[in-house]
């Protein structure tokens, strides 16, 4: 279990998010279609709080963080909360890997992939414009010529199909408003042995103080991804408070 003290970003985290959320309320009530236009697999209920109402797989989406936010993806204390490096290390990345980022944000993770792919890309998606104004001037500042910039939707994430060596999501996965979609979207993007990252923090321990609704069980994760075309290869624990579940993709056979 890990130490509140060790980990003193938590408080602020928590404070931070719970912000973000009530910021948000008003756009969880928007998200709510009537039921003509409801999207097969997905229920709608009251949004709980910090949550959107809409239900995948027993799960409430929760609402998403704008780009209001980006201070807190870059905060001083994310390294020691999260291990970034470790996580890097662990996706045996080669000089010519080919690595996207979903959701990146700022590029807390783009930036620190990139040098570890000379030969190779990383394409940093993002949906948000503020964010990907962000990312396009930090790729010129940085002269990244191996990062591309791509601007994605809800419902696509809008990569060249059979492309993509890995794909990652860190703590991202959780308020996709489309997840299936998303999933769908990213196994098209792999190429036939491509994997999928996902960092979520730990919804099963109580000492990772984020909202309940922007945390995951391991079980949950697993149960959504192999809906969706991908095996679990591996899960670690090495990080802090976050599961790190590395996924293959399960090529589609016919009639599936």
């Amino acid at each position: 279990m890990i130490e509140r003290t060790k980990f003193p970003g938590f408080t602020f985290l928590y404070t931070f998010l719970i912000a973000l959320c009530l910021s948000s309320c008003h756009a969880c009530q928007a998200q709510q279609p009537d039921s003509s236009t409801q999207t097969d697999g997905y229920t709608y209920k009251r949004p709980s709080s910090g949550g959107t109402g809409k239900v995948y797989m027993g799960r409430e989406i929760a609402a998403i963080m704008t780009a209001t936010g980006g201070n807190w993806l870059d905060r001083d204390s994310r390294q020691e909360e999260e291990n970034s490096p470790r996580t890097i290390e662990n996706m045996n990345l080669a000089p010519n890997t080919v690595v996207a980022d979903i959701g990146a944000g700022t590029g807390f993770y783009t930036f620190q992939i990139a040098p570890k792919v000379p030969a190779g890309k990383v394409y940093a998606v993002e949906v948000q414009d503020r964010f990907v104004k962000s990312l396009e001037s930090r790729r010129s500042k940085e002269g990244a010529d191996n990062v591309i910039v791509v601007k994605g939707d809800s419902q696509q994430v809008n990569l060249p199909a059979g492309a993509i060596d890995i794909a990652l999501m860190v703590d991202v996965y959780h308020e996709l408003s489309y997840p299936k979609e998303i999933l769908q979207a990213i196994h098209r993007a792999l190429k036939s042995d491509g994997k999928l990252l996902l960092l979520e923090y730990k919804a099963e321990d109580p000492d990772v103080r984020i909202r309940a609704l922007h945390k995951m069980t391991a079980e949950q994760i697993k149960k959504e991804l192999e809906a969706n075309g991908f095996r679990l290869q591996r899960q670690e624990d090495f990080l802090p408070i976050q599961h790190f579940m590395l996924f293959e993709k399960v090529e589609k056979t016919e009639g599936n």
